[in-house]
This record gives structure tokens, C-alpha cells and sequence, in this order.
């Protein structure tokens, strides 16, 4: 089962980041170096000209020079603006976009990848499961917004350097004075990060709440009952419970944030900017008359510019980048996760059915204290058909996924043709075994696909499986007809019944030494169910 740390991270913000920009980088290499290239064009111009330009222009106009200069420098601001912007606008719209889906896509593909090799077990641990669902949930908001903040960060610097060189020429104090006001208030930062993370993690353990009861209403599985009885009133008491919890714990955490912020907000914006900052101008402009008009107004635009990159780079960007970093954390010891089952070295036969001998066998679900199955002893020669009878709860589904190995037993063996099955390689064994289950589901792609369960498949076997399970309605595109809706406005929806024969015909498609039906007539006639087992 996955382990997960609670609250200490194991690598540090640094690490994390690079760790994620790696993978956006693999999925596209252009996206982020045009992320850069969009930074510097949406920071850096903008930055220079507050500075540059308008000196240029003050001077330009107490120096009692021709007014033309004025009008060509206000003319090459406004190329270098529109100029900037418009490459801006191209970038995003023709390749931002398409490149942001492709990494979407790559990153999204290699979490489902982990999920599906992770452990059945895992599913039932809610630490899991909340750290399951903010990895998935945040996956696409950790690229748009690390995209933003790798973007606004690096064009920052630029803009920092930049206006930095241009500042220290005119008067390197204020850089000094500026420093000092930022890095008082720093420590701020990392403790608004800690704050806005926690309140996301805390928040989605109250989002999966909400969403359950969400689901209920437009599901279809819940339909009926919803309609015929009068559960709704609870639902709807049940849910605004959960919207509550995520309310207060809003409220919790805003009065904090809000207060730390207004603090740092104070100390760097007025303290530093609106009081040093003009003191220490006027001084140079009125006692020691070493600075022009032109250069007053550079000086504090630069200033002002330099404290803006900074308070971006050390105090909001470093919160934002602590946020992520603990979710990415989790989004990290996710794919790093290794599960419980693990392949064996020998290869298992496929061919034809081997003696299954269950030995001094006893399991218990993770967190339990009471085995769901104990001491049991079984022997299952080839080609032999047994059924599992028993009380609801008495085990018989638990045994088949052991017999499957989606859980490995907690005391003594499972053993095909005296081998033990922890010894083979997992998905070998896997295919020795044609399951239906009594939960099973069917997916929205068309019904050759849905009973070979691979993109690729035989037709004619697919309508044999069909005929063996029972399946008779016509179909206008025979295997190639879509089930369900959500890809097909025109998909068949099929009834309690056809969709367990489109499940059971699965077993039949699926050509190996032992099949398992977990409930496989539930839905169905006693005739139909007789006519199916003659063909197993």
C-alpha cells in the first residue's frame, strides 16, 4: 500500500520545483523556454522604458531641446510596447495553448499509468484516497499556475537586473534601502505559504464530501432511488454539512492569511517605498542637488520597480512557490510510490488449467482488527467447476480478488500447479484468469471494445462471446456500435441485464485456463443463466 508523509516534506522547495519544471519540461521542452522568452517580453520592456524612457524624456524637456526628440522617443515606447504585446498575444494564442494541452496530456497520462499499478488496497485508505484526489485535482492547476509563476519569476529577474544596472549608475543606496525593507519582512512569506497549504489539503478532505452527494444528483446509478423515495431532504441536510466544513475552514484560515499579508503588504509598500524611498530622494534633490529632474524621476520609478520584482521574488512569489511545492510534494511521493504487490522472478503458464490449491490461508483488510478470511483450505483440480456459497460479508469476493492477486493474502499460500503465485510475474498471472465482477462497469467505447477490452480485436470473436453470454439485442453497428454517451450523443444505454451479458461475454472473448464469476446473474433469468454455464 502507498505510503505518504503527513506534514514534513522530503525534499525542499527547490528540489520540488525543478522536479516539476523537469517533467513539463520533458512533456514540452518549447513550452517552458517560451515561457521565459514570454516573461522577458511582459516584464523587462515595460520596466526600462518607467525608467530609461521617461528620463530621457524629462531631461529631454528641461534641457530646452528640440521638441522632435520628445515625439521620437514617445514614438520608439510605443513600438516597444505594441511590439511586445503582439508577440505576446501570438505566443499564447498559437502556441501556448496547444503546447499547454500536450503537457497536460503527457502529465496526466503518467499519473494514470501509477494509479493503475498501484495496489487495490490503496482505495481503501482515506489517506490514500485525499492524496489520490489532490494529485489528479491539482495536476493541471500545478502547470498553469507554476507555468505563470516560472514566467513572472524569470522575467522579474530580468526586469531586476536590468533596472538594477540602470539605478546603481544614478545612485546605488536606494538599492540598499529597498533590500533592507524586503528582507525584514521575508520570514512572513514561508508562514502564508504553510497557511494557504494546509488550508487546500484540509479543504479537499471536505471537497470529496461534497462531491460524493454532487455525483448522487447526476448520476444515473442514483436515479431511481432519489425519485422514489424521500432521501432527498437528507442529501441535501448531509451536503450542506459538508459545504459548511469547507466554509469554516475557509473562515479558519482567512483571518490569519489576511492579517500576515496586510502586514508584510504594510511594511514593504509604505515603509519602505512611500517613506524612506521619497525621504532619501528629496534629500538628494533639495540639500545636496546631485540628482536632475530626469534623474529623480528614474531613480524613483527604478526604485519602485526593483521593489516590486523584489517583493515578487522573496515574499508573494516564495509563498506561492511553498504552496506548490507541498502539493507537488504529494504529487512527487505519489509517482515515487511503490505498491505492496510486487512481481515474482518465474513466469507463469497460460495454456491450460493447473490444479489452484489454497493452504492454511487467512486475510485481513488493512485497518481491521477481525480476519475476513481465516485458515482456509481449498483444492481446485483442472477443469473442475466449484461455486462459493455463503452469507453476504461471508468472504467469497475477497477470496476471488486474493485468487486474482489484487490483494496478497495476509497468512499461508495460494498455489497454482505448486507453485506459489507471488512467485510469478503479476500480470502473467493475471491472464491465466477471465473475471467478471459483480461490480462490473461498462465503459464508453464501442462493444468490440468493451468485451476484448483492447482497442484492437476480432469481430467474430466478439459476436461469438456475445452469443455464448446471452446478448441478443440488434445493434445498427453491430461491434462497432457506441455504448453510453459521453463521447456519443447517439451511444445505446443498455439495461441492467445487457450490460452484465456485455460483462460476462468478456470471459468468454478472453481465451485462458480459468474463469471467475463473481454474481454473473444477478440481473437475469434462471434459462438464461442455465444457458450461459453450459457454455463455460
Amino acid at each position: 500500500m502507498m505510503k505518504i508523509k503527513k506534514e514534513k516534506n522530503e525534499h525542499s522547495l527547490l528540489s520540488n520545483m525543478l522536479f516539476f519544471v523537469g517533467l513539463m519540461f520533458k512533456a514540452s521542452p518549447l513550452l517552458v523556454i517560451g515561457e521565459l522568452c514570454w516573461g522577458i517580453l511582459m516584464n523587462v520592456p515595460s520596466r526600462l522604458i518607467s525608467v530609461i524612457g521617461v528620463k530621457y524624456i524629462i531631461d529631454v524637456m528641461t534641457s530646452g531641446e528640440r521638441v522632435y526628440r520628445i515625439f521620437w522617443a514617445v514614438g520608439v515606447i510605443a513600438a516597444v510596447i505594441v511590439f511586445s504585446r503582439v508577440i505576446s498575444w501570438l505566443f499564447r494564442e498559437f502556441f501556448w495553448n496547444v503546447e499547454k494541452e500536450k503537457c497536460y496530456f503527457a502529465l496526466n497520462k503518467e499519473l494514470y499509468e501509477k494509479a493503475k499499478s498501484l495496489d487495490l488496497e490503496s482505495y481503501d485508505n482515506p489517506e490514500f484516497y485525499n492524496s489520490f484526489i489532490l494529485t489528479i485535482e491539482s495536476s493541471s492547476d500545478n502547470i498553469q499556475n507554476l507555468l505563470g509563476l516560472i514566467r513572472n519569476y524569470f522575467g522579474n529577474v530580468v526586469a531586476l537586473i536590468s533596472v538594477a544596472s540602470v539605478l546603481a549608475a544614478i545612485d546605488p543606496l536606494c538599492l540598499l534601502i529597498i533590500l533592507v525593507s524586503i528582507a525584514a519582512f521575508m520570514p512572513l512569506s514561508k508562514v502564508i505559504g504553510n497557511l494557504q497549504t494546509q488550508r487546500q489539503i484540509e479543504n479537499t478532505r471536505y471537497h470529496r464530501r461534497s462531491d460524493y452527494f454532487q455525483r448522487i444528483f447526476y448520476l444515473q446509478d442514483y436515479a431511481k432511488e432519489v425519485r422514489m423515495n424521500n432521501i432527498h431532504p437528507l442529501l441535501i441536510d448531509r451536503y450542506n454539512d459538508a459545504a459548511d466544513d469547507v466554509i469554516k475552514n475557509q473562515d479558519k484560515y482567512w483571518s490569519k492569511i489576511s492579517l500576515l499579508y496586510c502586514i508584510q503588504e504594510i511594511g514593504v509598500q509604505v515603509v519602505g517605498i512611500m517613506l524612506l524611498m521619497p525621504l532619501y530622494l528629496g534629500y538628494l534633490v533639495l540639500v545636496k542637488q546631485s540628482i536632475t529632474a530626469g534623474d529623480f524621476v528614474a531613480t524613483f520609478n527604478g526604485a519602485y520597480s526593483i521593489a516590486v520584482s523584489i517583493n515578487f521574488l522573496t515574499v508573494w512569489a516564495v509563498a506561492r512557490f511553498e504552496e506548490r511545492a507541498k502539493i507537488i510534494e504529494k504529487y512527487r511521493g505519489f509517482l515515487n510510490a511503490e505498491p505492496k504487490i510486487t512481481d515474482g522472478e518465474n513466469h507463469a503458464s497460460v495454456t491450460e488449467p493447473k490444479e489452484i490449491k489454497i493452504e492454511n490461508m487467512s486475510f485481513t483488510y488493512p485497518g481491521s482488527d477481525k480476519p475476513t478470511l481465516s485458515d482456509v483450505n481449498l483444492t481446485i483440480k483442472p477443469y473442475e467447476k466449484i461455486a462459493l456459497v455463503g452469507f453476504n460479508g461471508a468472504g467469497k469476493t475477497t477470496l476471488t480478488n486474493l485468487l486474482l492477486r489484487l490483494y496478497d493474502v495476509s497468512e499461508g499460500s495460494i498455489k497454482i500447479d505448486g507453485e506459489d503465485i507471488r512467485t510469478v510475474k503479476t500480470s502473467e498471472h493475471r491472464n491465466r484468469f477471465a473475471a467478471v465482477f459483480q461490480d462490473f462497469q461498462i465503459f464508453s467505447c464501442n462493444v468490440g471494445e468493451n468485451v476484448a477490452l483492447d482497442s484492437s480485436y476480432n469481430s467474430d470473436d466478439v459476436k461469438s462471446a456475445l452469443n455464448h453470454s446471452g446478448f441478443d439485442k440488434k445493434l445498427k453497428g453491430g461491434t462497432q456500435t457506441e455504448l453510453l454517451r459521453e463521447f456519443d450523443d447517439e451511444g445505446v444505454m443498455l439495461s441492467g441485464g445487457e450490460a452484465q451479458k456485455i460483462a460476462v461475454a468478456r470471459a468468454f472473448y478472453k481465451k485462458c485456463p480459468y474463469v471467475i464469476l463473481d454474481e454473473p446473474s444477478a440481473t437475469e433469468s434462471d434459462r438464461a443463466d442455465a444457458g450461459r454455464f453450459r457454455h463455460v
